[in-house]
């Protein structure tokens, strides 16, 4: 099952720089940067720290005018020799995902034994935006959720809130 869902994303989300089964963290500098979505009152920002000694951090922020609603300490390091995302949302256990993909365009982790999502998934898009997405099963439903961020200055984003 895990392999037909890596097929599935290299075909709908495929580019010539795509096809490396397994790249160390190296291949993830395009992610390195601040990027931003905003939907109406909601704005989320996640800012990425350039690989470096076999790590990046990174962290998110989801405020809704002057209040935050959510926020995330990231990690994506290399565990055992296999790159894993780890992820703390608002002061909870930590999660690990494993890569299962690697690329300079494209990265997906999973963890099935997670509540939901089951995996993350990042995608470039351009030089100035990428989509992150979560996916999994819920109450035994599928699920899926993109958020398309765009590159903002890592000085503030385009400003606050409305």
């Amino acid at each position: 099952m895990r392999m037909i869902v890596v097929a599935a994303l290299l075909a709908m989300w495929s580019t010539p720089q795509a096809t490396a089964k397994q790249g160390g963290i190296s291949h993830l500098a395009w992610m390195a940067g601040c990027h931003e979505l905003r939907a109406g009152a909601r704005v989320t920002h996640e800012q990425w720290m350039a690989p470096m000694a076999g790590m990046m951090l990174g962290m998110s922020r989801t405020v809704v005018r002057d209040t935050v609603r959510e926020f995330e300490q990231l990690r994506i390091e290399t565990r055992n020799g296999q790159v894993v995302y780890v992820a703390q949302p608002s002061g909870q256990a930590e999660t690990v995902f494993t890569g299962e993909l690697v690329s300079d365009t494209l990265v997906v982790f999973s963890n099935p034994s997670h509540d939901f999502p089951q995996r993350v998934i990042y995608r470039k898009a351009g030089s100035d935006s990428v989509v992150a997405r979560i996916e999994g099963t819920m109450n035994g439903a599928p699920r899926g959720t993109n958020f398309p961020m765009r590159r903002v200055s890592c000085t503030g984003g385009s400003g606050p809130p409305s």
